[in-house]
């Protein structure tokens, strides 16, 4: 009968344990997908050889990420000379940057000349 007890003030401990990981892991996972919906937090996505908006418009002083999600690698390069330029990004591997003055933005990947992306930056 002791053993029993022991069980399952066990399985209770074991139990409430495993709840509290869940609600705290699911409560990271929202406050991840509020953080990635801000104002401020911009995204490009690098999919089927295209940049995903192709037109981007954001204010002076945002962060803008581009991540790839193709099986092959990819650049950001400004034409211009605009802002750094990235290494060559594996599969789910991002690249960020801050928006500077405002102005208008254009870039392409070096690896593949013809996918080509534009940001606007606006006055904050």
């Amino acid at each position: 009968m002791f053993t029993l007890i022991k069980t399952q003030k066990y399985s209770a401990i074991v139990f409430a344990i495993s709840f509290l990981f869940l609600t705290n892991f699911t409560l990271g996972q929202d406050q991840k997908e509020a953080s990635a919906a801000s104002p401020g937090h911009n995204q490009i996505v690098i999919k089927d050889f295209d940049f995903s908006p192709k037109t981007l418009t954001v204010k002076s002083g945002e962060k803008i990420t581009w991540i790839n999600r193709d099986d092959e690698p990819h650049t950001v390069v400004s034409v211009e000379k605009q802002f750094k330029k990235s290494t060559a990004l594996d599969t789910d591997q991002e690249f960020t940057i801050t928006a500077g003055a405002p102005g208008t933005y254009t870039y392409f990947c070096s690896v593949h000349p013809k996918m080509t992306g534009t940001i606007v930056v606006e006055k904050s």
